[in-house]
C-alpha cells in the first residue's frame, strides 16, 4: 500500500466503512452474482425495500455500486471490480480463521472426551 498522504486517509476510511455493515455487504454479495433491482434484493435479503434503498445509497456514494435505469426499474451492479478482490480476501481469510477455530475446538473436545473416559476405568 505505501504512504498515503493524509488527505486520503479519511476517504479511504469512509469506504471501508460502507464495508463494515453486515447488510451492505449481504447485498454485495448478492450482486457479485448479477444485477438486481431494489424489490428483487429485498426479497433476497429479507429486508424492506426502504432499507435496501438506504443502504444501495451509501454504497453508491463510495462508488461500490452502480445504477442504471431501465423502463420503469433501477438495476444495481458491482461497479468497482476491486470490491470483488478485496472481498475474496478478507472473506477468504476470516473463513480460514473459523475453519481453524472449529476444528481446534473440535479436537480439544475429542481429547477432553478421551480423557474423561479413560478416567473411568479400572486401573
Amino acid at each position: 500500500m505505501g504512504h498515503l498522504p493524509p488527505e486520503v486517509l479519511e476517504p479511504v476510511a469512509a469506504y471501508f466503512r460502507a464495508l463494515s455493515e453486515p447488510t451492505r455487504l449481504h447485498i454485495l454479495s448478492l450482486l457479485r452474482q448479477g444485477e438486481y433491482n431494489v424489490g428483487e434484493l429485498a426479497q433476497q435479503c429479507d429486508y424492506t425495500a426502504a432499507n435496501v434503498s438506504r443502504h444501495l445509497s451509501v454504497l453508491r456514494k463510495h462508488g461500490l455500486v452502480a445504477r442504471e435505469t431501465r423502463g420503469n426499474s433501477v438495476y444495481y451492479r458491482i461497479a468497482d471490480p476491486s470490491v470483488n478482490a478485496l472481498c475474496d480476501l478478507v472473506c477468504g481469510s476470516i473463513l480460514r480463521q473459523i475453519e481453524q477455530s472449529a476444528s481446534q475446538r473440535a479436537a480439544f473436545a475429542a481429547l477432553r472426551a478421551g480423557a474423561s473416559d479413560s478416567s473411568h476405568e479400572l486401573p
